[in-house]
């Protein structure tokens, strides 16, 4: 897949032959009926899950599309991003997420002459569902044939459009022109595979169920408090729709750290030993299919790579240590932060 070398009709085919031999739900790539070989970007040092219902085999670990205090690496902001994707891709990380104009464009530059090595996930939320005048089918649409072309693409492994974050403020006959775009968009092969983003459980819930055929991936919160809601999870349903699961905010909006994510910053230590706790505590839910932090050095990419590698559960000492760095950094979570205490039970 390679950018001179794959026509979308020629993508279309190969990815319904990928699809037709693999089994849908979640499989960890030791299994016997994975063909490691057909891995993208396979690293034996990582461990792959399956995206729900697509053909999609994901690294554990992904990249999120942003890049807070990038400003601190003090580095050229395009080779920041060339650097971080390929430091991404030696480690065995596979899945990119882009979910604004400005993201998008970046990461398909960064991917250029490399795109074989690497799932795109692609949201243009300012020209979708938060913008008032793109919730119709054809709006969308034109969305999407505006951003491909804007960032030089043919194509998004993913097109996943950002809903408002809380997402029942859309009407039902808006819900539904956006079902629509997402499936033309896959029909016609812009798409391998479609989704949207919320913030609102419940509507999220309701949505697979009432499109169970159409929703192939959501991205939505998942903490390191995050826990099983007892009775009518939301992970029951993924798990029943065999739905794919990106979890943003993995080290709460980056309040998980005491640092300034910055090179020669004092607790590096301490904050990569916590990023790496999160990590494992959240890869502990098969239901999720990688949690996806945004990575701004390639020590912070070999941290999380670190993380995947490391003995999964937490024992007593490092869940106490995680769980008293949770609730110092939901302490101080600012006023417009304070929604991911929402997500504890899911």
């Amino acid at each position: 897949m390679t950018d001179k070398k794959v026509t979308r009709r020629r993508f279309v085919q190969t990815s319904a032959v990928a699809a037709a031999g693999v089994a849908a739900g979640a499989v960890k790539v030791g299994a016997a009926n994975v063909d490691k070989t057909k891995l993208l970007n396979y690293n034996e040092n990582m461990e792959y899950r399956r995206c729900g219902k697509t053909s999609m085999m994901v690294s554990a670990v992904c990249l999120g599309g942003h890049w807070k205090r990038i400003n601190v690496m003090k580095q050229d902001f395009n080779k920041n991003r060339h650097d971080v994707v390929g430091r991404c891709i030696d480690v065995g990380i596979n899945y990119i997420d882009a979910c604004t104009i400005q993201e998008v464009k970046a990461y398909s530059r960064a991917l250029k002459g490399r795109r074989d090595k690497m799932y795109l996930g692609c949201s243009w939320y300012q020209k979708e569902m938060r913008n008032g005048k793109c919730r119709t089918e054809k709006a969308l649409l034109e969305t999407l044939d505006w951003g491909l072309k804007d960032a030089g693409i043919e194509y998004a492994d993913l097109w996943r459009i950002t809903m408002h974050e809380q997402s029942i403020k859309h009407s039902e006959a808006e819900v539904e022109q956006m079902m629509k775009a997402l499936e033309k968009a896959k029909k016609q092969g812009k798409a391998r595979f479609i989704g949207l983003s919320s913030h609102h459980r419940e509507h999220i819930k309701s949505m697979i169920e009432t499109y169970p055929e159409i929703v192939d991936v959501i991205v939505t919160p998942y903490t390191a408090k995050t826990k099983e809601m007892p009775g009518d999870s939301l992970f029951k349903t993924l798990a029943k729709h065999k739905v794919g699961f990106f979890g943003i905010k993995p080290f709460s909006s980056n309040g998980l750290f005491k640092g300034d994510s910055s090179p020669d910053n004092p607790q590096a230590e301490t904050d990569n030993r916590l990023a790496r706790l999160a990590i494992r505590y959240i890869l502990c839910n098969t239901v999720i299919t990688a949690p996806i932090p945004g990575l701004i050095s390639i020590q912070q990419v070999d941290n999380v790579a670190k993380a995947v590698a490391e003995r999964r559960k937490l024992d007593v000492a490092e869940a106490k240590e995680l769980e008293e760095a949770m609730d110092e950094a939901w302490a101080k979570l600012p006023p417009d932060y304070q929604w991911l205490k929402d997500w504890e039970y899911v």
